[in-house]
């Protein structure tokens, strides 16, 4: 194990008092770090390190990272062709364009040739689809069903409370999660609005512990307590056999994925770079984000310039001043939408799923996220990270002062109001 690079830092007190940490770097630059870890180090070793007691770690997956829809569609759609027993696919958002049509006719071809196909879509986020299309699927076999479905009868918590989870299983060997639903959204240029996103495929292990998730949805949501008892073990699928040497811890719950960001955060190194695409933190975050940044970590944030939720933009920016004074680096989209949530540390531990750090996510929603220790994976995420902050504006203290009086008051009514965004 080889410790950080000893960096030089120069306090600096910004005109509010607040004492922040000046590093020298190039605007729109994030710089590179040698390995905080040796290259030998073990797996277990770095798990013990970075991830919380009482998250359990499945070893021996084979894990691939895939930017966008533009790599994730064909892997997921391939995936979809060649399933012999069955498919689970859970999203958000399953939308009747072209992206899900084209997802439409796989699964409904996998249906017609003897595969058991189960489709779970939020009817909040997929409200805009055609029940027809839904309706057709059926007719071909498909057994998809809408989680909740609109009810003010149940209260607003029930209207609150939403399938966020992006989950697709095939036949117990591969799986997908991450930020990307079924929707042309995240189509390529041309065919789409090109959202930036990352998804996680993978075999071993943890493929399972992804199926018992949304098995676990399927059934809380379509049978009573006690079938679910008596056919619990029918459903149990053998694990898949070790396929590489990543361990991945499955979260599913919404505090054990918040601790574990900020469990990493505290054990960070060297670096923690964050993209979000909805970022209004908590105060346990923002403490976690300044406390690392002031005792030498260099702390990055990807956030969106222009939300697909514009009034989150400024409730998000009225977190920059406190941020920027601490010496964390901001990094704003340019390029349409920013979806991703995804986070890297020391260039080895990294998680990738559905969690957004705002109020929605940690209060509400159900989501998963897969989270890793692994140097390989790691500096993959990594440089994926500097890459897209090539197509990003960095935002300085400087710059954001001088923002123009009518933004500093939205900011700050939204900030009021930011528990309820």
């Amino acid at each position: 194990m080889r410790d950080p690079e000893v960096m030089r830092e120069q306090s600096v007190v910004s005109s509010d008092g607040e004492t922040g940490l000046a590093r020298p770097h190039s605007p729109g630059v994030v710089p590179e770090h040698p390995p905080v870890w040796s290259p030998n180090v073990s797996g277990l070793l770095l798990s013990r390190y970075y991830l919380p007691r009482g998250h359990a770690v499945q070893r021996g997956n084979a894990c691939q990272l895939l930017r966008d829809g533009v790599e994730a569609y064909p892997a997921m759609l391939e995936a979809i062709r060649r399933a012999r027993r069955y498919i689970r696919l859970e999203t958000y958002m399953f939308i009747t364009d072209a992206v899900g049509e084209l997802f439409g006719q796989a699964l409904a071809e996998a249906a017609e040739r003897g595969v058991h196909v189960k489709v779970l879509y939020d009817a909040v986020g997929s409200w805009t689809s055609r029940r027809s299309f839904f309706d057709g699927l059926r007719a071909r076999g498909v057994d998809i069903r809408a989680f909740k479905p609109f009810s003010l009868s149940r209260g607003l918590r029930h209207l609150l409370r939403r399938d966020h989870r992006k989950i697709l299983v095939v036949d117990g060997e591969v799986a997908f999660t991450g930020g990307v639903n079924i929707s042309a959204n995240w189509a390529p240029e041309g065919q789409g609005s090109a959202w930036r996103d990352d998804v996680l495929r993978i075999e071993g292990p943890a493929v399972h512990e992804l199926e018992r998730r949304f098995l676990a949805t399927w059934r809380m949501m379509f049978q009573d307590r006690i079938r679910r008892l008596a056919t619990g073990l029918r459903h149990f699928t053998p694990r898949a056999p070790r396929r590489g040497q990543v361990g991945l811890a499955v979260l599913s719950s919404r505090r054990s994925i918040h601790r574990a960001y900020l469990h990493a955060i505290h054990r960070a190194r060297s670096s923690v770079l964050i993209a979000a695409a909805y970022f209004i933190p908590d105060r346990r975050m923002v403490a976690a984000l300044r406390e690392a940044s002031k005792r030498g970590v260099e702390v990055h944030l990807l956030l969106n310039a222009r939300s697909d939720h514009p009034f989150l933009e400024f409730a998000t920016r009225a977190f920059y001043e406190k941020l920027l004074a601490s010496g964390i680096r901001i990094f704003e989209w340019q390029r349409g939408v920013l979806h991703a949530k995804t986070a890297v540390v020391d260039g080895v531990w990294g998680t990738i799923g559905s969690f957004n750090l705002e109020r929605l996510s940690l209060a509400f929603n159900h989501e998963v996220n897969a989270v890793f220790a692994d140097p390989r994976l790691g500096r993959q995420l990594e440089e994926s990270f500097r890459t897209d902050c090539g197509n990003c504006r960095e935002v300085t203290l400087a710059d954001f002062r001088r923002r123009p009086l009518w933004q500093k008051a939205l900011e700050r009514v939204l900030y009021a109001f930011r528990k309820m965004l």
